[in-house]
């Protein structure tokens, strides 16, 4: 048999059924590979005696024919969820030594489904990042490399321990957030499949907000039918978050078909960017031809404020961020400065401040606060929203006129060397979310699916956007392409 943490969520389920394994079994296999990649630094806040207790309780329901489909399924938690009783950090260093007294409701609809926590995984500090090196725990390292090069590689971010550990086979799936593109760029950098759905579809209460209206939740997983589970498990209407969406959960795995004939797919000339590598270009002509091949009927389309996408991001993005961070203070939980003395609540707030947060942090926080401030307001902010509505819009339009789902790469590039770009102009990195903001300021759901890999041996990823509210076709969608890609390399193992 594979190993058991090499197997995807439906392999397990399958065999859990049958009597084949046990979650104990599985979760012990997955504790074994985290122990043995400690230099993937993916794992960050290991539980597992909680797991443990989690698999014996998940047999006992699977013993008594009470199975969900998520339930024995071991799982890393990305360190953004809050867990009850277990350090939930956000990757801050003002967040030392947090311990939540309640539970996310994204990872407590998956505990209620029976899934197990092996341990919180690594991230960019708050979410801030496309590399996973702006974490106070250290970077992660990408399991993949360049052929016969050393160097490490990024797992891409925010979502990097998520990625890592999933393409490491530490764990069977693991939960990501996606504000940007960190679960679907770290999911290409890696060779896994991540899904970011519709805004609302995944509850926000008990996530560390970054940027409120386009924080959403997702799976991150081997396979485009797990994703389809998980997202079953995740999902739902909390009537704790105001801005989720009080709609019913369809059985996402069911409607796999994999057939799309008839299906309308657009190409939005405006992803065509100057220098994208060749790699990236063929990949996505690819693609375009793999759909076509299983019946789709491919059609170019416009999507004409594309390029004001990434500066309209940057600006709303650190503007939410400014406000939602105020709220750590040194006050009521994390890391409080010391204070010298005749010191008031002012110096307080900003040596625990200065202290507490990194370098990326507080650019995007000084950069928010800018954009907000009297005179600013309007010449950045508002305007930054108007240029969301349009690209709504523009997404709006080509949905009407029948396309059903939109290919466009999901990386400007495979993994790059950790370092590489640090140093380089912060711009330089936010471009790596070049093809995936536009979804996040549209609220719209989109996937990554693994397609190739580069010349270096490096895998690369295609991103599939849908009508909002249709992950189950978009997965369907993306399910189609992933059967006729046929990607199924995994990274030589070296750690």
């Amino acid at each position: 048999m594979t190993d058991l943490n090499a197997l995807t969520i439906a392999e397990a389920r399958d065999l859990l059924r049958k009597g084949e394994t046990t979650s104990v079994a599985l979760t012990e296999a997955c504790l074994g590979a985290i122990e043995g990649a400690g230099v993937l630094n993916a794992f960050v806040h290991n539980t597992p005696e909680l797991a443990l207790e989690q698999a014996r309780a998940a047999d006992a329901r699977l013993a008594g024919g009470d199975a969900p489909a998520m339930c024995g399924i071991p799982l890393g938690i990305k360190d953004l969820f809050c867990t009850k009783g277990v350090p939930s950090q956000a990757a801050s260093a003002i967040l030392n030594g947090f311990k939540p007294e309640y539970e996310s409701t994204v990872t407590q609809n998956l505990f209620d489904a029976g899934a197990v926590m092996l341990g919180k995984l690594n991230m960019d500090e708050f979410a801030m990042g496309s590399s996973n090196e702006t974490s106070t725990y250290g970077n992660v390292v990408n399991p993949w490399r360049r052929g016969n090069d050393e160097t490490p590689l990024t797992p891409g971010g925010s979502s990097g321990g998520s990625a890592s550990a999933v393409a490491a086979d530490l764990c069977l799936a693991a939960t990501g957030t996606d504000t940007g593109g960190s679960i679907r760029q770290p999911a290409a950098f890696v060779g896994i499949t991540g899904l970011k759905p519709t805004y609302g579809r995944c509850s926000r209460w008990g996530i560390v907000a970054f940027a409120s209206s386009l924080d959403q939740a997702g799976p991150m997983t081997k396979t485009v039918r797990d994703a389809a589970i998980m997202l079953g498990a995740m999902a739902g209407h909390d009537p704790m978050d105001s801005t989720s969406a009080d709609l019913p959960v369809p059985d996402f795995e069911a409607m796999l078909t994999g057939d799309i004939r008839g299906k309308t797919i657009g190409i939005p000339k405006e992803y065509r960017m100057d220098g994208m590598p060749d790699e990236i270009e063929t990949l996505w002509a690819e693609g375009r031809a793999m759909l076509e091949d299983a019946g789709a009927k491919i059609v170019d389309i416009s999507l004409p404020h594309t390029k004001y996408a990434l500066p309209a991001y940057y600006v709303i993005a650190p503007a939410e961020a400014s406000s939602n961070l105020a709220r750590y203070d040194g006050v009521r939980y994390g890391h409080r400065a010391k204070l010298s003395q005749g010191d008031g609540i002012t110096e307080m707030y900003e040596k625990t401040r200065a202290e507490g947060f990194g370098a990326e942090v507080k650019r995007r926080v000084m950069i928010g606060t800018y954009v907000l401030s009297a005179g600013f307001y309007d010449a950045y902010y508002n305007r930054a929203r108007r240029v969301r509505a349009l690209i709504k819009r523009d997404f709006d339009e080509v949905f009407a006129q029948g396309v059903d789902a939109i290919l466009t790469p999901a990386t400007p590039s495979a993994a790059f060397g950790l370092g590489e770009m640090t140093d380089a102009d912060p711009v330089q990195m936010y471009l790596n979310d070049v093809f995936t903001v536009t979804v996040n300021l549209a609220g719209l759901p989109g996937i990554a699916v693994p397609t190739g890999l580069d010349r270096q041996g490096l895998p690369l990823g295609l991103q599939l956007i849908g009508r909002p509210w249709e992950e189950g076709d978009l997965l369907n969608t993306a399910y189609a392409l992933e059967a006729a890609a046929g990607f199924v390399s995994k990274p030589a193992k070296w750690w």
